[in-house]
């Protein structure tokens, strides 16, 4: 049997990453002993993953890293009903042809944090839909749902909460959901040798359907082991920003908003968050809490927001959201390159798309009052200052009702951006057409 890093439990357990397992110390033993092949599920609710799936995600490539084989197993089938634990409603159901679509997508993304050219422990990717797509009602009820107790399913917290809520409920379809779930564990059992499965603490009574399931079809042991759902020190809830959601797609949020989600980390959180996502040894995380501590000024934040940037998005990436930030501190915009403008533009700075014949005949202080840039007196006010800077040029009072000019064709940057500086930090982008 392969060997594997005998540390690796207790190092999760160290990192704050252990929620619950089987076995207790059965469980450290079992990974100690050899190689084992364990799997984590990714339903495809939307066409890309976002940083809720880190956590699991990291730590399929932890378990690799550890001598473990991994697998990824994203949900062609559950996407197609909806995981019920602890949502407060049904989820909208997907046509079979969305569904598809972005099951491809989130198998490329997964395949991004683990190794499918190492040996014998390469990742693989599965699709429970392989085996449920050819599997009648009749067989299902037979063959599966005989060996699921109804008692117990109700008896399960994530399902009582749905039942007792006034006027809200639960349907057949998602009450049957960890009968899904359960079915996956003994597949992969089968199929692989899959003898572990990780989730956040949310999945745990479906972790536990598909070990007894697997008891029951196999007389095999196998086991789980949940991590915590990542939660904020203010009560907010993580990855979530003003903006929405902070996903993994750059086409959905940008390496530079990625970037400064991470920079803006409170202290409270840091270092926890630290040891819960980068690959820095905690010896490591250790010296920067104390250093941080000793000289009052934190390097926590933009040692977390480097290290995600470039294990999310890469070398390239991280220097570009690195360049944006600084050029945004010093005002200096020569470095800034059209992708750059285009991260902007997608989610980096408040938009203002505009048109030509929308600058006719509009004073320069009504034009970014009516883009949300201030009042028309702090406006003025700026202008009387030399205090409102547009692609890095000083505009005075007296361009007030030269619009055009202001955001002349010669002016803008890279065929109609206009970076837009009020005061010391007030930014806004125009984009004219």
């Amino acid at each position: 049997m392969t060997a594997v890093n005998a540390d690796l439990l207790p190092e999760l357990e160290a990192r704050g990453l252990v929620a619950q397992m089987t076995g207790e110390n059965g469980l450290s033993e079992y990974l100690a002993e050899g190689a084992r092949t364990l799997y984590c599920g990714f339903d495809p609710t939307a066409d890309s993953l976002h940083i809720g799936h880190l956590v699991p995600l990291l730590a399929l490539r932890r378990f690799q890293q550890a001598g473990h084989k991994p697998i990824a197993l994203v949900g062609g089938a559950t996407g197609l009903i909806g995981d019920p634990s602890f949502k407060a409603q049904e989820r909208q159901l997907n046509t079979p042809d969305v569904v598809a679509l972005w099951v491809d997508r989130l198998k490329a993304q997964v395949s991004r944090f683990v190794d499918f050219e190492c040996g014998e422990n390469s990742a693989e990717v599965a699709n429970n839909l392989d085996w449920f797509g050819p599997m009648t009602a009749l067989e299902f009820l037979r063959d599966i749902g005989k060996h699921f107790s109804v008692n117990t399913m109700i008896a399960k917290e994530s399902v009582k909460q749905r039942i007792n809520r006034e006027g809200s409920g639960i349907s057949f379809t998602e009450f049957s959901y960890s009968l899904l779930q359960g079915m996956d564990f003994s597949e992969l059992y089968k199929r692989h040798g899959c003898t572990l499965q990780l989730g956040g603490s949310d999945q745990w009574g479906n972790i536990i359907a598909g070990v007894d399931l697997t008891r029951r079809q196999h007389g095999a042991a196998v086991h789980g082991l949940t991590m915590p759902l990542v939660t904020k020190a203010d009560g907010t809830k993580f990855g979530k920003t003003e903006s929405g959601t902070i996903w993994l797609d750059p086409a959905k949020t940008s390496p530079y908003a990625f970037y400064q989600f991470w920079l803006a980390t409170a202290d409270a959180d840091v270092y926890k968050f630290l040891r819960y996502f980068t690959f820095l040894s905690l010896a490591d995380i250790d010296a920067i809490e104390a250093d941080d501590r000793e000289m009052g000024r934190p390097s926590g934040q933009r040692v977390l927001a480097e290290e995600m940037t470039r294990l999310i998005h890469g070398d390239d990436e991280l220097a570009g959201a690195q360049r944006i930030t600084e050029a945004l501190f010093s005002g200096e915009l020569a470095e800034l390159s059209a992708a750059d403008f285009r991260q902007l533009q997608l989610d980096g700075l408040p938009t203002a798309d505009l048109s030509r014949a929308e600058l006719k005949n509009r004073p320069l202080t009504q034009l970014l009052a009516d883009i949300g840039m201030g009042a028309g007196k702090q406006i003025k006010d700026a202008l009387g200052r030399n205090a409102v800077l547009v692609n890095g040029v000083a505009i005075g009072l007296a361009d007030n009702m030269n619009v055009g000019g202001v955001f002349s064709e010669g002016r803008s940057l890279f065929d109609g951006y206009y970076l837009v500086k009020l005061g010391k930090k007030k930014y806004q982008l125009v984009v004219i057409k």
